[in-house]
């Protein structure tokens, strides 16, 4: 993966090298980057202008929400033209796959697919399905195409199998113009997810500015849960291969207890160690409820060891994740 360039530097960045950096995350549309460096950065403008800019966009959320406003204003023509420059996720189930995934010179001649979209669609385990699946999938994807004249669009990156079967199936029987912005906005989460793989925050920025926090509320005592016992992981995308698919390596970031007020003493991930991804709490909710009379829990505790996995897509803002417990 190439390195993420800083936020201070892109904007700063000559107009090719600023193409060069974004112009790919919307598919094969570098016109999108082209037209916001010329109206906010080109050496041209009015230097208040530039300055301007690049004041105002301390994050990568707001270059992101600036950008994407070319395609809200872009009009009907241009908006399917970008639809349908997307590539059919039938590419994963239609041409040869390696370890690594599709190859690119397995992929139509037109060189549509770029290879961003060829390392999305490896992820979504789609060489994974059954022969009834496979069949499925494309008939779904048939009528999906026949009746939206553009191919079926999912930011799939973190998506399963299943995930993808049921978006198509679902969307499939939609209106045209309810399909039509739903593909739209799934552009749009392709290329945000994109834009994070590509630019960084700013030189002096402890991170992007975004953290997390937590919550867990006793409610068979009616009180905060003091002194409960909670692990955060995170999953990284650097586990072995099976079947030629990436899988996903648990990786445990740290322990925490929680205080009188049943929450963190400060956030559990801020600054640089804050980014998106897949992320799993562990609530060891049957050891809290241990301290209590041995008549509020079984043999066999209804809850004990409780996980949840939960995605951190904006590196910007604050999540947070409550938590009710009780020992039934």
């Amino acid at each position: 993966m190439a390195a993420k360039i800083k936020l201070n530097l892109l904007l700063s960045s000559q107009p090719a090298n600023f193409v060069a950096h974004i112009g790919g995350i919307y598919e094969n549309t570098p016109w999108i980057a082209e037209k916001f460096y010329d109206d906010n950065l080109s050496p041209t403008l009015d230097p208040a202008v530039v300055a301007a800019t690049k004041d105002r966009i301390s994050n990568v959320k707001i270059l992101f929400d600036e950008i994407k406003r070319f395609i809200k204003e872009g009009g009907r023509e241009r908006q399917l033209e970008l639809l349908q420059s997307h590539p059919d996720l039938c590419l994963k189930l239609d041409f040869p796959t390696s370890e690594k995934g599709i190859d690119a010179s397995d992929t139509p001649s037109s060189g549509a697919i770029t290879q961003e979209s060829l390392q999305e669609q490896g992820r979504a385990g789609l060489s994974t399905l059954t022969s009834e699946e496979r069949t499925k999938f494309h008939e779904l994807n048939n009528k999906y195409r026949a009746k939206f004249q553009f191919p079926f669009i999912l930011a799939v990156r973190n998506a399963s199998t299943y995930t993808v079967l049921s978006a198509l199936e679902g969307r499939v029987n939609s209106s045209v113009e309810e399909e039509f912005a739903c593909a739209l906005s799934q552009l749009d989460k392709i290329a945000w997810m994109r834009l994070l793989m590509k630019v960084d925050y700013a030189e002096g920025n402890d991170g992007h500015g975004g953290f997390l926090t937590c919550h867990v509320l006793d409610t068979a005592n009616g009180t905060p849960a003091s002194g409960m016992r909670i692990e955060l992981h995170r999953y990284e995308d650097d586990g072995p291969e099976r079947n030629g698919i990436r899988t996903q390596q648990r990786i445990l970031i740290k322990s925490f207890t929680t205080n009188s007020d049943g929450r963190l003493n400060g956030p559990a991930l801020a600054g640089t160690d804050f980014y998106e991804g897949q992320y799993e709490w562990v609530f060891y909710v049957g050891d809290y409820f241990a301290k209590y009379s041995l008549s509020r829990i079984s043999g066999t505790p209804f809850l004990d060891v409780v996980p949840l996995r939960f995605g951190l897509d904006d590196p910007t803002v604050h999540y947070h994740v409550p938590l009710l417990a009780s020992p039934w």
